[in-house]
């Protein structure tokens, strides 16, 4: 039995990595200042985890001591981010703080206390700048956004840690992550919440450009795995979590209007400048955001190569696009049911 800590552990991911080690029969201690992160989340059917979270920020490095001295942990998954792209845009002080300081705090406290891995949450969003197909680890080039730009640092602080130290530090690039407790009520939710979400409404999704877009979708049991799985790595490493496949936004539509019954509401799309009018604080000022930029985000094509996790961890993705879909389904309507409307 392992003790392992979780930041971010009310969230999405990290809410369901909790559960899947607490099954395993590891000692977990969680984390999330519930910024984003949801109570719900945490309720699982033979466990319930609200009463035993710490609500912290990983931006205070002395309160990541002081969890520490109480009890040593082997392994730390740091997830906690802001990961919402307009909201880094929007607040990229903030951000960087989180996302970056903050994974540094996690890695000081690692190094000084011993922890035998880190495993650090980062995004295939670091490839927006590629053009090569499908894309490897190796491929990387600094990407532009808040966002990305945080994370990618994050890895090179990451890797800092593990050349200078000799720490066993693994970074996991997630494609688009999918699966049940996804975010399906905030202001701009990953794809396959928000079109849950409005055909659970009865509304018209509204999709940028002409759907034709593709992404590589990754279910979140099978990230989970894996995450397990490089607990045994040495050194510096980092990992595409991704099926190595693409399906397009209209297919992801097609996919999810049929599993609802939806298929007699059709989508509106409208052009890629308006990808982010809900933050209308991006749009003013002397320098607005680039058109071009939004362009570029909507129309991205994300294939990320897997073939690195399948040769040194022995991983491949086994749950299908249309069987994640129908249980991230199943659970999205239901939760949709319980909150209504006040928590969009």
């Amino acid at each position: 039995m392992s003790r392992i800590l979780i930041t971010g552990a009310a969230g999405f991911i990290g809410s369901q990595l909790a559960y899947a080690l607490w099954q395993k029969g590891d000692e977990v201690v969680l984390l999330d200042d519930f910024s984003y992160g949801l109570e719900d989340n945490l309720i699982f059917r033979d466990h319930d985890f609200r009463q035993e979270i710490l609500r912290e920020d990983v931006c205070d490095a002395e309160m990541l001591d002081r969890i520490w001295l109480e009890g040593r942990f082997d392994y730390v998954y740091h997830i906690a981010a802001i990961t919402p792209l307009p909201d880094c845009q929007i607040r990229p002080g903030r951000a960087i703080t989180v996302n970056v300081a903050g994974t540094v705090n996690v890695l000081e406290a690692a190094r000084k206390h011993g922890a035998k891995k880190v495993i650090f949450a980062s995004t295939s969003a670091v490839y927006e700048n590629c053009r090569q197909f499908p894309t490897g680890e190796g491929d990387a080039v600094p990407p532009s956004l808040v966002y990305s730009g945080g994370k990618f640092a994050a890895e090179q602080f990451c890797r800092s840690y593990a050349d200078v130290y000799g720490m066993n530090v693994t970074a996991l690039r997630f494609a688009n992550v999918y699966g049940p407790h996804i975010d399906c009520l905030r202001k701009q939710p990953p794809v396959a919440g928000y079109l849950i979400r409005e055909l659970c409404y009865g509304r018209q999704p509204v999709l940028h450009s002409n759907g034709e877009q593709r992404r590589d979708f990754v279910y979140v049991d099978d990230l989970i795995r894996l995450a397990i799985l490089v607990q045994e790595g040495q050194g510096y490493d980092c990992v595409n979590v991704s099926t190595n496949a693409t399906h397009s936004i209209n297919e992801l539509y097609q996919t999810i209007a049929g599993i609802m019954g939806k298929e007699n509401i059709h989508p509106v799309y409208v052009d890629s400048s308006n990808y982010w009018k809900k933050y209308p604080g991006l749009y003013e000022g002397a320098y607005p955001i680039s058109e071009g930029v939004l362009d570029a985000e909507v129309n991205k094509y994300t294939l990320c190569d897997n073939s690195h996790a399948l040769q040194r961890y022995g991983w491949r993705p086994e749950v299908s696009f249309e069987d994640g879909l129908k249980r991230t389904v199943d659970f999205c309507v239901d939760a949709l049911k319980r909150y209504g409307e006040q928590k969009k």
